[in-house]
């Protein structure tokens, strides 16, 4: 499922397997297992990176576990499920996408306050409207909150575009992109390492964070302290 390494003050949450990393509730409880973890011994400087083994960083929330429901009402069910307790994953941190990362995977990225990519393989995908399916609340809150480019927004939401590295660059969704899967990780650990330095307080940086975010953060609970009390 998913594995938490600390060093120093830097951890790493890694989603593990040869999978395709879909959100189902038990990934998703490992990761808000291992955000609690977090919680309980972060310092000031403490920096959380979030990154995954294998072709994808995450393809979404467990279409097959909601489809085998047996029927449309409870398979809706299964998925508003996966939803709400996708809600309270959104935390901030730098992400670390060296794959895939489709639908609610991409929601899981973009949710970080830093995203970084690989530049030879793998693309962001909102899969939504070729599958038929509306936006939850809050992934179109966060899309407008996390992507400046109104083009861009269209063109990812509206128009279910498959977005690679340098292109991710250029309109604004990414920081960065590097070759290769080390060359990444080392990238990740460096700001990592460059922003714990700093030793900034965590309490001031949640609430500078929802005041950028002000819209997002009401809409993923208000005030980010209902959040917060869940990790």
């Amino acid at each position: 499922m998913c594995t938490l390494e600390q060093r120093s003050n830097l951890f790493i949450l890694t989603l593990t397997g040869n999978n395709q990393h879909r959100l189902s509730p038990t990934l998703i409880a490992a990761i808000l297992s291992a955000l609690r973890q977090v919680k309980s011994v972060a310092t000031s400087g403490s920096v959380l990176i979030t990154n995954s083994k294998g072709k994808f960083f995450s393809n979404g929330l467990d279409l097959p576990w909601a489809l085998a429901a047996g029927c449309r009402v409870k398979a809706l069910s299964r998925l508003s499920q996966m939803v709400e307790s996708l809600r309270h994953v959104v935390v901030p941190t730098i992400s670390v996408v060296q794959g895939h990362a489709a639908a609610a995977g991409f929601v899981l990225a973009l949710s970080h306050d830093y995203m970084l990519m690989r530049e030879d393989r793998g693309v962001l995908y909102m899969s939504e409207i070729d599958l038929g399916g509306c936006l939850p609340d809050y992934f179109t809150v966060l899309f407008r909150a996390k992507i400046g480019s109104g083009l861009a927004r269209r063109d990812v939401v509206l128009g279910g575009r498959k977005v690679r590295g340098r292109e991710a660059v250029e309109m604004g969704i990414v920081d960065g992109v590097w070759g290769g899967e080390e060359r990444l990780g080392e990238a990740a650990v460096e700001l990592a390492e460059r922003l714990g330095a700093r030793k900034w307080d965590g309490e001031v940086y949640q609430k500078m964070r929802e005041g950028l975010y002000p819209e997002l953060c009401v809409v993923l609970g208000a005030v980010t302290g209902r959040i917060q009390a869940k990790l």
